[in-house]
């Protein structure tokens, strides 16, 4: 998310010298080479005067210090030694140290003092006016087409990071220098979108089966479909059943808002909106011949349910408690805890399954029109939506096999 990038911007603002270290660095199998090496580190940055001493990943040597791990003493003694330094007799004016870490609730207690890290700073996903500020610094050098909204595409990567958003603009450069043009145009940044989100398209798909092409179109279907039902403030920018090269076999991108919080409403729609692909199968091929194709998406189900219960203290039986830092992980209502989260899926379930069954003519329209092109935009989703779209079963059929012709040709 650029913590890093922070700290160098730091140095880089003040223009003083900047030390950058791993907290790995400083973890060693003999007893008194990490002391003594923080030691080394804050004498040369003394004899600096003033500078800016940055450790990535603090976690490495600054974990909570328990008396119970054994063969930890190196440990203790290179986190004594930074604690020394960092408050301790020695006078370090001019010098700020700076720490990153993605796991502050591991932290010694010791480093989050008054005088030691006392400032903590959360760096996490940029807003959609951070997004477009980091968009225009990575397009400085990159031949962008006129016809590219730096603005549109700060709103459809909701939940990107910095890294990501990075990695969008190269890959699209990458496929607009494949097709030998000379600016990146909207179809670069549009493929090079899904290539970071599920991996790029596999060329060859002669291979695949008219029923595999059917359970996913249904698949897919079902993840559009609930997602407009239940939560029509998403936005359902593309919907495809081209297989992946990471092993997708279709995806539907849903995008929510942006929101500093997640409403206990967006969580349960989100985990009916994941179960929707299953529910999907499950109506149109019947319980025994569902497939492996939610396994992602039972992930995310099970992640969120896990989080509404043990963590938010949203759930109706376990109440408003937080059972991680409660019982630290060991365990002790695992079974309260399970039987809550499954109550709460199978209840989503059920109920996103009526609702496909209700709106079973969509469902059939969407796939069909899926099968057809293989890939629909949000525009195309909300004119079948509407009953807008121009489908006839016939012509629609031999649109099909035509396409499916195309593909083996192309292979």
């Amino acid at each position: 998310t650029g913590k890093t990038l922070l700290a160098k911007a730091v140095a880089g603002e003040a223009g003083v010298p900047y030390y950058a270290f791993s907290g790995s660095d400083f973890v060693q199998v003999y007893v008194g080479v990490g002391a003594a090496r923080i030691r080394d580190v804050f004498r040369k940055a003394r004899e600096k005067g003033k500078c800016v001493i940055f450790f990535d990943e603090i976690d490495a040597l600054g974990k909570k210090r328990d008396g119970f791990n054994g063969g930890s003493e190196e440990r203790s003694q290179t986190l004594n030694a930074l604690l020394t330094e960092m408050s301790g007799f020695n006078a370090n004016e001019g010098i700020v140290v700076i720490a990153a870490t993605n796991r502050l609730d591991v932290l010694d207690e010791a480093l989050l003092r008054p005088g030691r890290f006392d400032r903590q700073v959360e760096i996490g996903l940029p807003d959609v006016n951070e997004r477009k500020e980091i968009l225009r610094i990575h397009c400085r050098n990159k031949p962008l087409s006129e016809n590219v909204s730096i603005e549109k595409l700060a709103q459809q990567t909701v939940y990107f990071s910095g890294a990501q958003l990075e990695s969008l603009l190269n890959e699209g450069a990458i496929l607009a220098a494949k097709r030998g043009a000379r600016f990146i145009e909207n179809e670069d940044i549009d493929r090079a979108f899904y290539t970071v989100i599920a991996g790029a398209e596999k060329k060859d798909r002669s291979a695949i089966s008219k029923v595999d092409r059917e359970v996913t179109a249904y698949h897919e279907a079902g993840h559009a479909l609930v997602t407009k039902l239940v939560a029509p403030e998403n936005r359902v920018t593309k919907v495809t059943i081209i297989p992946s090269t990471r092993g997708a076999g279709g995806f539907s991108v849903s995008l929510p808002p942006d929101r500093m919080y997640r409403r206990k409403k967006e969580m349960e729609n989100s985990i009916k909106i994941a179960l929707g692909g299953r529910a999907a199968e499950e109506i149109i091929f019947g319980k025994d011949n569902i497939t492996t194709g939610a396994s992602n998406d039972i992930e995310k189900v099970t992640q969120i349910a896990s989080a509404l219960v043990k963590r938010f203290g949203m759930g109706d039986k376990t109440g408003m408690l937080n059972y991680d830092m409660l019982h630290s992980n060991r365990g002790d209502h695992n079974g309260e805890i399970l039987s809550e989260c499954k109550a709460l899926v199978e209840r989503f379930y059920k109920e996103t399954t009526e609702l496909l069954i209700e709106n079973k003519y969509l469902l059939d329209r969407i796939a069909k029109v899926l099968l057809a092109k293989e890939t629909i935009d949000e525009e195309c989703l909300e004119r079948i939506m509407k009953g807008e779209a121009d489908i006839h079963p016939g012509s629609l059929e031999q649109e099909v096999e035509a396409t499916t012709a195309k593909s083996a040709v192309i292979a």
